[in-house]
């Protein structure tokens, strides 16, 4: 099939070559404001270039995937599914959760698929967890612990872009906590402070937050996010129940090491980046993509659940500002 790619900057280029390793994939035609940078991914992976997005949608391409700023995403997005072409789309599907609504107001009814990127519903140890938990091998879950730690912050631009960490980091986890659970948030308690970079904290948000949410059956999350961790990037999830318990990310390359006399895991070197944490992932995450173009499967990740993700994001972000547990049902009538 014939892919099109949106938007070619670090994200557009991993995934121009991780499609271009891909048996389903014959050819790619990308575009993107940055001449050069359209030029340079035509040469690496032998791609056409389309000199705007309409003249994307319009030479052929089977599907798009949309890697271009976040503001260009619900345009896209649009653009997508009224050409008829499937569309893949970098999370969030926009800046705000109340474009995302519009978003999905604007292709409620269309049977054109649409997928959002959230990776880790491709990671081997998430899927193997969730398998777990409705297999019943845990027995009734009573705690959850999610952690996202970047070994460091984002450029300041990015950060003042960006909405926060709890849209744009532990929305994340609140998406994987979902999909591994099966249930969903009805409220939330958050914190966060500053340690680190002045600017994060010059752009109103914090670069260490704590997130304690209760699903809908009673269990209790536990969600850690931090834009500073010096031993590297660390994402983990524990699942306790009352028969068992079991974690995702213990692996030799865990950013941690043991106090504990004569203990040597973990013994490799810490995944320092997302790209290397999930590389089988994002590789699964489009290989899924092809197969929702064929016709084969149905979205692995909807629009819906990215705007479910985004409304717990909104409830933390909330509670962090005024000191207090906020539902879901609040900020969805705000």
């Amino acid at each position: 099939m014939r892919i099109g790619i949106l938007g070619l900057g670090r994200i557009g280029a991993f995934h121009a070559e991780t499609l271009s390793g891909l048996d389903a994939v014959e050819s790619l035609v990308v575009t993107d404001p940055v001449a050069d940078a359209a030029k340079a991914a035509a040469e690496r992976f032998g791609a056409e270039v389309a000199d705007s997005p309409e003249a994307l949608l319009a030479s052929g391409v089977d599907g798009i995937v949309v890697a271009a700023a976040t503001d260009a995403h619900p345009a896209l997005i649009r653009a997508g599914v009224t050409a008829g072409v499937p569309v893949f789309c970098e999370k969030p599907v926009a800046r705000t959760i109340a474009e995302g609504v519009e978003v999905l107001r604007a292709v409620k009814g269309s049977d054109v698929p649409v997928q959002i990127g959230f990776n880790r519903r491709f990671d081997a140890g998430f899927t193997a967890a969730r398998a777990a938990v409705r297999a019943g091998e845990l027995g009734k879950l009573h705690t959850v612990r999610s952690t996202t730690l970047d070994p460091a912050p984002p450029p300041a631009a990015y950060v003042a872009a960006s909405g926060g960490i709890f849209r744009d980091c532990s929305v994340h986890d609140f998406d994987i906590i979902r999909w591994v659970t099966g249930r969903e948030v009805t409220e939330v308690y958050a914190v966060g402070g500053n340690r680190g970079a002045d600017y994060i904290r010059q752009a109103g948000d914090a670069d260490t937050t704590g997130a304690l949410l209760t699903l809908d059956d009673g269990t209790v999350a536990v969600v850690s996010n931090s834009r500073h961790n010096g031993r590297g990037y660390d994402v983990r999830m524990e699942l306790h129940g009352f028969e068992d318990s079991l974690a995702v990310g213990l692996d030799d390359k865990l950013p941690l090491r043991s106090a504990e006399p004569g203990v040597t895991f973990p013994s490799g070197v810490p995944h320092d980046f997302f790209m290397d944490r999930f590389t089988a992932a994002y590789r699964a995450e489009l290989a899924a993509f092809t197969e929702l173009i064929a016709g084969t499967r149905p979205s692995p990740c909807t629009i819906e659940d990215a705007l479910e993700a985004g409304w717990i994001a909104e409830a933390c972000t909330l509670s962090r500002h005024e000191h207090r547990p906020v539902t879901l049902a609040e900020v969805r009538g705000a």
